[in-house]
C-alpha cells in the first residue's frame, strides 16, 4: 500500500478534504466523537457499509491521525476505535456540515425524514443549535 502522507495535496483545504474524503470517513468520525467504538458497533450504525470499506476507511483514518486503535488482550480479542485528538479538531467542522445538511434539506422540503445532528462541539451551548 501506497504511503497516503506522501501525495497529499499542498493546498490546506484541498488536503484536509483528501483525508476526509469519502462517503463513510465523516460518517465514521461522526460516531466515534461520541466515545470509543467497536467494529462490530460501528457496522451497527452504519448497516449500508460493508465490513471490508468499514476496515478500509478506519486504517486510512488512523493512518492520518484521525482515529486510534486499541486492542485488548482478551479471549476474543477486542479492538476499539477512538477519535484522537486531531479527529477531535474535526468535531465542529462536521456539526457545521450536519446543520447546514439539515438547512438544505429544509430549504428542498425534504426536512421530515432527516436525524437530529447529534455530535455537539465543546464550548457550543444547545441553545445556540
Amino acid at each position: 500500500m501506497a504511503d497516503p502522507l506522501k501525495n497529499l495535496p499542498k493546498l490546506p483545504v484541498e488536503r484536509a478534504l483528501k483525508v476526509i474524503s469519502g462517503r463513510w470517513k465523516p460518517v465514521i468520525l461522526y460516531h466515534v466523537f461520541s466515545g470509543p467504538k467497536r467494529l462490530s458497533e460501528l457496522k451497527r450504525m452504519m448497516p449500508d457499509i460493508t465490513q471490508k470499506v468499514l476496515i478500509q476507511q478506519l486504517r486510512e483514518m488512523e493512518e492520518h491521525g484521525l482515529v486510534s486503535r486499541e486492542i485488548f488482550a482478551e479471549v476474543p480479542a477486542r479492538v476499539e476505535y477512538t477519535a484522537t485528538e486531531l479527529g477531535l479538531g474535526l468535531e465542529p467542522i462536521l456539526y457545521a456540515l450536519c446543520r447546514w445538511g439539515q438547512r438544505h434539506a429544509e430549504a428542498q422540503g425534504e426536512n421530515h425524514a432527516l436525524l437530529d445532528c447529534i455530535v455537539r462541539p465543546r464550548g457550543v451551548e444547545a441553545a445556540a443549535a
